[in-house]
């Protein structure tokens, strides 16, 4: 077999990977708060377990990128980490009180969010040269959240939220077939050599700052998007096609991202997509009874995540050095998603209450946003650079 039928081959793979991990995550973020409700957990004990769902984001990443930096084995850990995943999710299927449910969350997302730093790795090596092309990949992620957040919506609105856990559960399975191709194509480290260590400076700190608040600000998204617009008289499948509409959004802004990058910059575009998250995030506050000025905010969703993970990866990609890949990786993740997710996820709980604070909860979402963009302009710029066009090393998470 050529090397480019290889090539293919493999990239292929990835892309079904992409697409299973991405329908787990569009299957758990939107309807996790309605499942848990529906068991009868209250707003403080369903924020809580959420901040879990983030929370081990801060560990996983970092205990799994030490591994595949030392052993070159991130194709495996792939393969390991969705098998066990699958295997801790079945859990769910019990109805077990809030200790029970917590310890299932931390047990099966330990495993499942250290998959996609690693994922990522592997595209961004089999891409090598051709890595403009990692939107193209990256866009079946969007694809199979579109299709479970539409569908698992459908299926809740027919069959009730304990189909959600067969959902999960089969999509599992299906990540971890598309993994099982995937070739072990080890790095052999030059153990003679010393590995020097991460050279922290302003621009890491302060982008690493920025993604925390921005990661914040999502919160009540992560949690309770669902849950408002049921309040507001949506049901749950209309509330899958406002979260779809989203993820649309995302796969057209990934098609322009590489050369709004080459021509503004990362600073400029960190700026101006967290402060369209900003406005995104008062429009849902203040516009929830308008289908048209809630439909407007979702499509933001192509500056809150397309662009802000386009301009997040360049970053990173370009301000940690390839024997700190998997490091650069586990830090944006975990600091972003794990403790900016979870604080924004937990704090967003309490400030709900019974309902009452639902509105609150937006406005201080914007308030993070707005944090997070001012956080960026204490970056030092970098000159855009034409002839370096998108190259990812890392995610996020919608």
């Amino acid at each position: 077999m050529s090397t480019s039928s290889s090539t293919s081959r493999q990239l292929r793979w990835l892309c079904a990977c992409y697409f299973f991990f991405f329908s787990i995550l569009g299957t758990m973020v939107p309807y996790l708060g309605v499942f848990f409700e529906n068991r009868g957990f209250n707003p403080q004990e369903i924020g809580f377990l959420l901040a879990i769902l983030m929370a081990t984001r801060i560990v996983a990443p970092n205990v799994w990128a030490k591994v595949a930096d030392r052993t070159g084995m991130r194709a495996e850990l792939i393969k390991m980490g969705a098998g066990a995943a699958a295997l801790a999710y079945l859990s769910f299927f019990y109805h077990g009180g809030f200790v029970y449910m917590a310890l299932s969350l931390a047990l099966y997302t330990f495993f499942w969010n250290a998959i996609l730093a690693q994922l990522e790795v592997i595209t961004l090596e089999t891409l090598g040269e051709n890595a403009s092309r990692y939107g193209q990949i990256r866009s079946w992620g969007s694809v199979g959240y579109i299709c479970l957040v539409v569908g698992a919506g459908f299926a809740i609105g027919q069959w009730g939220t304990e189909v959600l856990p067969y959902i999960g559960f089969s999509l599992f399975i299906g990540m971890l077939a598309s993994a099982l191709p995937l070739p072990a194509n080890r790095l052999v480290r030059d153990t003679s050599q010393v590995r020097p260590p991460l050279q922290w400076n302003r621009a890491i700190i302060w982008f690493l700052l920025s993604a925390m608040l921005l990661q914040m600000s999502a919160g009540p998204f992560y949690g309770f998007f669902v849950l408002y617009l049921k309040q507001a008289g949506y049901s749950e499948s209309s509330a899958g096609i406002f979260v779809a509409l989203g993820a649309m959004a995302e796969i057209v802004m990934f098609m322009f991202a590489p050369r709004l990058l080459g021509r503004y910059g990362v600073n400029t575009l960190l700026i101006v997509s967290i402060g369209m998250t900003c406005l995104r995030w008062l429009l849902v506050a203040f516009g929830v009874d308008s289908v048209l000025w809630l439909g407007f905010s979702q499509l933001l969703h192509a500056f809150t995540f397309g662009l802000t993970h386009a301009a997040s990866i360049q970053f990173v990609h370009r301000h940690f050095d390839a024997s700190h890949r998997s490091q650069g990786q586990a830090l944006y993740a975990s600091l972003s998603f794990g403790v900016g997710g979870a604080l924004g996820t937990w704090i967003c709980g309490y400030i709900w209450g019974d309902g009452s604070g639902a509105f609150w909860s937006w406005v201080f979402a914007a308030g993070c946003a707005f944090a997070a963009m001012l956080a960026v302009f204490f970056i030092p710029r970098d000159k855009p650079s034409v002839a370096t066009p998108m190259r990812p090393s890392n995610i996020n998470q919608d």
